[in-house]
């Protein structure tokens, strides 16, 4: 087994006071809400500077409380509700987005114990030996407020892009599930606590390198984000499901996209980045993962992560469907499952002790990243027969042809020259000397 710190240990949860429990919850709500604005700022001002543009810089100190004045402007606009729309499912749906992305936040942990109103208590709100698959659970049903959104609006955009977040959801949540159970096999647990002590000697994302990669992908998928903004397409969808969104509810679909893009970074950092304890050179300090400052370490990995989302949005265009599709079950998927079982394998081999699992993940990762590179020369292979092909359809293409061959006229294809037979002249010839005769008489008229 593992070893466990006392962070590992699921008894410290549900001792709390209920003065400590509220403090948790509003400290985890204003937490949220506080990120969402400085995490919008942020964006703003990045991909203007990007974009060689300033971005806000008017409300507040370097433009710090534009993202709140817009928040208030948006609650105090007109509402317009839509004539065709399910009244229920129309207001509940941003509801569901909403909340759910708070509540997902809940089994993320922030730091080691500290003592809050003379009580000992973990900077977590609760865990339990499943938290992992009821973020994944929490996530799945947010999905649904954005479906329930393109349908009930009544509108043929929206329910395309409800269509689309649907689709995007269920091929990349399997893959997002399947880079999970990497880091289960590993720390032995699938409590968020316990995988963060576990990653004391190492973190995971050394050791478990595929499995990051996969995840921070799926991430993207998952919270509609550039280049993965499918369901929100402006060129082909106006807005997506909130087309017929104004007013708060609108604002509420903002902010569960921009909470739910905190609550993945932070997932991740809990995951693959150590949680809450100090990088190196940091950690060699004796105090680095004690007390409050653990709480530093963790939103700068989120932070880091943020950044990543943004300088995406900023430099890759938005890809077609089906490559998104295809990417997703084509690449994301295989690769998971074949990495699952190298991770399964070594494992064994460990407990047996037949083998350094260590030395055989790296080793494994080196013939997994070859199998990917192979499989992409594969494919470039196939796209240059196909181009082969295609020059010697467009050869022949070029050839002459007689439209008039088969007895009946057929338009040339693209690049294809019109060859016509003797009769096909003649009846060109009949025809052009017909309509000379009909405008003589017509002008003689």
């Amino acid at each position: 087994m593992l070893h466990m710190g006392p962070q590992g240990d699921l008894g410290i949860f549900g001792n709390d006071p209920g003065i400590v429990i509220a403090v948790k919850v509003l400290g985890i709500f204003v937490i949220m809400v506080v990120m969402t604005l400085m995490t919008i700022w942020a964006e703003r001002r990045v991909v203007g500077r990007m974009q060689m543009r300033i971005g806000p810089n008017r409300v507040g100190p370097f433009g710090l409380l534009q993202s709140l004045m817009d928040g208030v402007k948006l609650a105090l606009k007109e509402e317009i509700i839509p004539k065709g729309v399910h009244l229920a499912v129309y207001v509940i749906a941003p509801v569901i987005a909403a909340t759910t992305a708070f509540l997902t936040f809940a089994v993320i942990p922030l730091g080691p114990e500290v003592s809050m109103f003379g009580h000992v208590t973990p900077l977590q709100l609760t865990d339990f030996p499943v938290s992992v698959l009821y973020v994944l659970a929490i996530a799945s049903i947010g999905i649904y407020g954005i479906v329930l959104a393109g349908w009930s609006s009544g509108s043929i955009y929206p329910l395309l892009g409800g269509l689309r977040s649907s689709a995007q959801m269920i091929s990349y949540e399997i893959a997002m599930g399947l880079s999970f159970v990497a880091v289960f096999l590993y720390a032995q647990s699938m409590s968020t606590s316990q995988i963060v002590a576990a990653q004391e000697p190492m973190w995971y994302i050394v050791l478990l390198l595929p499995s990051f990669i996969i995840y921070t992908t799926a991430m993207v998928g998952e919270t509609n984000r550039a280049p993965f903004d499918l369901p929100e397409a402006e060129g082909e969808l106006v807005g997506g499901f909130h087309t017929e969104y104004s007013s708060l509810k609108f604002a509420l679909f903002f902010l569960a996209e921009y909470v739910n893009m905190v609550t993945v970074s932070a997932l991740a950092t809990t995951l693959f980045l150590g949680g809450w304890r100090a990088p190196w050179p940091i950690s060699l300090w004796d105090q680095a993962n004690v007390g409050w400052w653990p709480m530093l370490w963790f939103f700068a990995k989120v932070f880091a992560f943020l950044f990543a989302f943004i300088w995406l949005r900023g430099t890759l265009p938005r890809l077609r469907y089906d490559q998104f599709m295809k990417f997703g079950w084509k690449v994301l998927i295989p690769v998971s499952i074949v990495w699952i079982l190298i991770v399964s394998i070594a494992r064994y081999l460990r407990s047996t002790g037949g083998l350094e699992s260590r030395n055989l993940l790296f080793a494994a990762s080196a013939v997994l990243i070859l199998i990917v590179v192979i499989s992409y020369v594969v494919d470039l292979r196939r796209k240059k027969a196909d181009e082969v092909e295609s020059e010697r359809l467009a050869l022949e293409a070029d050839q002459e042809f007689d439209p008039f061959a088969g007895g009946f006229p057929v338009p040339p294809m693209p690049g294809q020259a019109a060859q016509l037979s003797r009769r096909s002249n003649l009846t060109v010839t009949s025809t052009v000397s017909s309509s000379a005769i009909a405008t003589e008489a017509t002008e003689d008229k």
